[in-house]
């Protein structure tokens, strides 16, 4: 396999499952150098072997993207130790059972805002210093669909984040940075878990299906 990211250094939030360990593992099968970020050890530690068992490489950063000190703290050691990070892969999310939107509880609330919002935006604040110095800076999100009903939080924290992501788009149009919004097809993740239970899992693309199709667009 070609290794056209060999010496770049991918940033990877939200790196523990789904479409953000599949973005990891392709991203490190083609030469990146993977941060790979989350707070759950065990799934960090077993994507680490998955890289490693392919030949590539990856330095696991257990924490909580919430944490800005930590987040604020590894940026700066990804600085100190590379010079810079190349692609930034953001995928974590918060999510909570499905509720009428009247019904949301103030806790909930928090915490998704927490996440889905304050975290992201600060997380971009930090990011994008650290990836400005690369040849060909490139962040990338995922965008996402759902039902109107009983979906009213996260819409809401999905929309914010798009639009925070448009703007970045339309403030860096000039520059070398380039900033890419992609779609997933529907994936059996525990966040659609969480919206359609019961479903049939089967029927579903499988999150390193959806990596392949769409993080080639780094490669433009």
């Amino acid at each position: 396999m070609e290794k056209p990211f060999d010496g770049q250094i991918a940033l990877v939030t939200g790196a523990s499952r789904g479409i953000g360990a599949a973005s990891a593992e392709w991203l490190a099968a083609r030469g990146a150098h993977v941060v790979a970020v989350a707070r759950t050890v065990g799934a960090l530690e077993e994507l680490d072997d998955r890289i490693k068992t392919a030949g590539g490489q990856a330095t696991l950063a257990p924490m909580d993207i919430t944490d800005e000190a930590a987040m604020a703290h590894l940026c700066r050691s990804i600085h100190d130790r590379w010079g810079r990070a190349d692609i930034w892969v953001h995928s974590a999310v918060h999510v909570t059972a499905l509720t009428p939107a009247p019904h949301l509880a103030a806790k909930d609330l928090d915490k998704l805002i927490a996440v889905n919002i304050r975290a992201f935006a600060r997380l971009l604040a930090f990011v994008d210093p650290l990836i400005a110095p690369a040849p060909r800076p490139q962040a990338l999100f995922f965008d996402d669909q759902w039902d109107l009903k009983f979906a009213g939080p996260y819409g809401m924290c999905k929309s914010a984040q798009r639009a925070l992501i448009q703007c970045w788009q339309a403030e860096t149009a000039k520059f070398p940075l380039k900033v890419h919004l992609v779609q997933p097809s529907p994936m059996p993740t525990a966040v659609r878990a969480r919206f359609y239970p019961g479903e049939d899992r089967a029927r579903l693309t499988h999150p390193r299906d959806e990596a392949a199709r769409l993080l080639p667009v780094l490669l433009g």
